[in-house]
């Protein structure tokens, strides 16, 4: 299903404020913080002329909580998620947004606007608050927005996954939407900057809802989560309007592309981001 939608809307969630426990969690609306959000973010597409082809929408449920898992390759992952749940569903999206993004002065009133969920990696009692603050919000019925990558991938090429949110969604016995976005990243992704790209395709797709069974191992969840979503992100990429341009910065190695090594990316990645959970 292919729905081309007109209208734009997104969702974000000084300092990091004190993590939020389920006590703290509601279930989120569209306030005005939320509407102004979406005005903002539909006057830049328009001026953009970005031409947005939002695909599956109908798995995202219409009620109740799910946790959306996104591929995480550029700057704009949030606008693009958020659009259609948003602009035609009217539902909000709670994002994890890490604490560099709170303390940023661009960013931090977004986040806060948008009641995201606060995460500091540096403390293992942060990490478990926000865990417990996504819970809480999966259980009162919110979208909840997932990168199980946790960085930005600068080969656009999935990294490997981490385990937060299939334990998210089988503690709150909720599924996960897989998602993947295309497009984007030629506007402003890690490493490059911001690109001048107007009137271009972005691509995002919903896919059938995946469930995580009671017992089920959370490491064999995240790779049967990852496998759907490589899957997905192939055909996207593939069938991208625009191609896939020899040597184009913007488009994997896999496919002919300029960006980096998905090999050395990933090596990269996981001396960073160590097996603990720990890290930068």
């Amino acid at each position: 299903m292919h729905d081309d939608v007109g209208h734009a809307g997104l969702n974000l969630s000084n300092n990091c404020p004190q993590a939020l426990t389920s006590r703290d969690v509601e279930t989120q609306r569209l306030t005005w913080r939320w509407r102004v959000i979406t005005w903002l973010v539909v006057a830049f597409v328009r001026v953009s002329r970005w031409r947005i082809d939002v695909q599956g929408l109908e798995h995202v449920p219409r009620e109740g909580g799910a946790v959306l898992a996104f591929n995480h390759h550029s700057y704009l992952d949030f606008v693009m998620l958020a659009w259609a749940p948003v602009l035609r569903l009217r539902r909000s999206v709670r994002f994890l947004a890490k604490r560099e993004i709170w303390a940023s002065r661009w960013t931090g009133w977004i986040v806060r606007w948008g009641e995201a969920v606060p995460v500091d990696r540096t403390s293992t009692t942060a990490r478990a608050d926000a865990y417990a603050a996504a819970v809480g919000a999966l259980t009162a019925g919110d979208l909840v927005a997932v990168a199980p990558e946790q960085t930005i991938s600068t080969s656009f090429e999935l990294l490997p996954f981490r385990t937060g949110a299939v334990r998210m969604a089988q503690r709150a016995g909720v599924p996960i939407i897989p998602v993947v976005g295309w497009g984007s990243q030629r506007f402003a992704a890690k490493g490059v900057g911001i690109r001048r790209a107007f009137g271009i395709p972005v691509v995002v797709r919903y896919g059938p809802p995946v469930h995580v069974g009671a017992d089920e191992s959370p490491t064999e969840a995240a790779a049967r989560l990852q496998e759907t979503m490589t899957v997905m992100l192939d055909e996207v990429q593939r069938s991208y309007p625009d191609g896939k341009p020899a040597g184009a910065w913007w488009v994997p190695a896999r496919l002919g592309g300029g960006a980096p090594a998905h090999d050395e990316v990933r090596r990269a990645h996981e001396q960073r981001f160590r097996p603990d959970g720990s890290g930068p």
